[in-house]
């Protein structure tokens, strides 16, 4: 299995299966709710690899994400689209589509144990464009 993500904005950003290892998909709606609610909201909590740029390519994606994570709400490009994709056997199990996700957290950790490093990303879909949410899945890649 694997996993690819792209996140659209002002710049674009791919990891794909070399990177991306753990990928959480959540609906999440008020504990103390005794009927469907419409306060609802939607994450993804992605969990990867940190890769060094070698042989002159492009530095890795993760810097790009970790400087997306800074970007002040007052500032549009904070809402970007969040695709990711998981594939098996190239199949594409689940397509999940945030179109104005935003950074709720974003981690890098680092020791002599784990090479170069690990990310962990957590997105959540913006609550008024929640109906824009796309999960899509099924087909050939």
């Amino acid at each position: 299995m694997g996993f690819k993500l792209k996140i659209e904005g002002q710049e674009n950003i791919e990891l794909g299966v070399k990177s991306v290892l753990t990928v959480k998909f959540s609906t999440d709606t008020p504990d103390d709710s005794n009927a469907r609610s419409t306060d609802m909201g939607t994450s993804i909590m992605i969990t990867g690899k940190i890769l060094a740029a070698t042989g002159g390519e492009e530095a890795d994606g993760t810097m790009k994400i970790a400087k997306w994570s800074l970007v002040p709400a007052e500032k549009a490009d904070c809402y970007r689209k969040v695709t990711v994709e998981v594939v098996s056997a190239d199949q594409v199990v689940r397509k999940f589509y945030l179109p104005n996700a935003f950074v709720v957290d974003y981690n890098e950790s680092y020791g002599e144990e784990e090479g170069t490093g690990t990310f962990y990303l957590h997105v959540k879909q913006k609550k008024d464009k929640l109906p824009d949410t796309k999960i899509e899945g099924g087909y050939s890649a």
